[in-house]
């Protein structure tokens, strides 16, 4: 294996010199939630479970929004008779893989990018592919398993604006990392043109595997307990809202009750360990948190909706939706999960996370852009007042999304190659 660009020999050693410090700074981020305490070994590179017999698939994300888009091409290769191994690095996509999992693939941790944990991790699984979702890219993970044979391909790969500045001031590493690819699948045109300046050396575009994932789940049960206790009441849903979102909502909230005098608001924030501070946000307006096991009452006035996987339920509660990380540059949160359910879409001017997605539905809707508490007002008032146009907006949303699928097919196109030929 070369060294490559004397930037990733130095993160070589460092990794190197750093090992042995690593199972304390596991620990310490277990006490605080953050690791899995029984399953830190995992991220040693040690397995919990047997390899299953046969070749390997591979599959990569971060956290949560990247393995939950990569689980159609899991389902695939199931059908395929492929064996799955779906790694990522958080607590919480842990959590949800092992609702949403199918049961013949295996989740891991994935481990710590040290030298020796990555060998533990390679000798053990011997995948005979590997597809990292999004921009995931670790250098002693991705170089090891390159050197190994391990064919390796980018998928419903993603890189803004600002991560494409900072990339270009180390051009010859990030030239070096892509090389290990194979190939490069991107979301856009974009991206696409992005990673080959880079020095991705075959790159192709194949749409943003988002667009093809299964609606959100809403637990029957759940819901019919959720419809009941919000009955007839018009409802201004904010989801996946980051810090400094929420002191937007709650004056729109004030505004609209005006003209709303039951209305109520619901906010999920995108990190539910956010929900204490949301309810003190309220101040004297009647809230209640759901993680608390508490359903809205008449008299509730702001729902804090603070659990994780639940999103389904709210999009089938309320006409409309204005998605978080959008009035603050965070790049806005997926929107093609409410345009999915017939939910219609707001959110503010940072979406490039989402653009294309964004672009589409705001121009299906002919409405969705808001830059303020006024911009909100003036949208939620419209749509809870003419229920027919919010309707109409929200299967115009529906439609948008749809049209923007088929990622999931040309990406298995694309790595079929690669299956083939690591299969001979």
């Amino acid at each position: 294996m070369s060294s490559g660009p004397l930037g990733l020999l130095a993160y070589r050693y460092a990794t190197m010199a750093l090992a042995p410090a690593v199972p304390f700074f596991l620990r310490q981020r277990a006490l605080r939630g953050k690791e899995d305490t029984a399953r830190i070994g995992e991220r040693l590179g040690y397995a919990t479970v047997k390899r299953p017999t046969g070749p390997l698939v591979w599959i990569h994300g971060a956290s949560v929004g990247e393995t939950m888009s990569a689980l159609p091409l899991v389902s695939a290769f199931l059908r395929q008779d492929r064996n799955v191994l779906v790694t990522s690095g958080t607590v919480t996509s842990a959590k949800l893989l092992a609702e949403r999992l199918p049961s013949r693939a295996v989740h891991q941790f994935v481990p710590i990018d040290t030298p020796s944990a990555v060998r533990r991790f390679l000798d053990h699984w011997q995948p005979q592919i590997g597809l990292f979702v999004d921009s995931e890219l670790w250098p002693n993970l991705l170089r090891f398993s390159h050197a190994r044979g391990t064919k390796l391909a980018l998928v419903n790969g993603r890189i803004s604006e600002k991560s494409f500045r900072g990339w270009k001031r180390a051009r010859r590493v990030a030239s070096s990392l892509l090389s290990q690819f194979d190939i490069c699948l991107a979301q856009d045109a974009e991206t696409a043109n992005r990673l080959s300046l880079l020095g991705a050396s075959r790159v192709v575009t194949t749409g943003s595997l988002k667009a093809d994932a299964a609606p959100l789940n809403a637990d029957p049960a759940k819901l019919a307990a959720l419809h009941e206790a919000v009955a007839d009441r018009p409802v201004l849903l904010a989801a996946s809202t980051h810090p400094g979102e929420d002191e937007t909502i709650l004056p729109a909230h004030d505004l609209l009750r005006t003209s709303f005098p039951d209305l109520l608001t619901i906010i999920a924030p995108r990190h539910p360990d956010r929900g204490a501070n949301i309810a003190m946000l309220c101040g004297g307006r009647s809230n209640a948190r759901r993680s608390q096991n508490a359903l809205p009452t008449l008299d509730t006035q702001v729902y804090v909706a603070d659990t994780m996987g639940e999103l389904g339920l709210f999009y089938s509660v309320a006409p409309f939706s204005f998605i978080g990380g959008s009035l603050v540059p965070h790049g806005g949160q997926n929107p093609l999960e409410p345009a999915h359910m017939g939910c219609a879409v707001m959110a503010g001017p940072h979406t490039h996370n989402f653009a294309p997605a964004y672009q589409a539905i705001f121009a299906a809707q002919g409405s969705g852009l808001v830059n303020g508490c006024g911009d909100v007002v003036a949208l939620a008032k419209h749509w809870l007042s003419n229920s027919s146009d919010a309707q109409r907006a929200g299967q115009a949303a529906k439609s948008a999304a749809a049209a923007m699928g088929g990622a999931v097919q040309k990406t298995l196109d694309a790595i079929e190659p690669l299956l083939t030929d690591a299969s001979a």
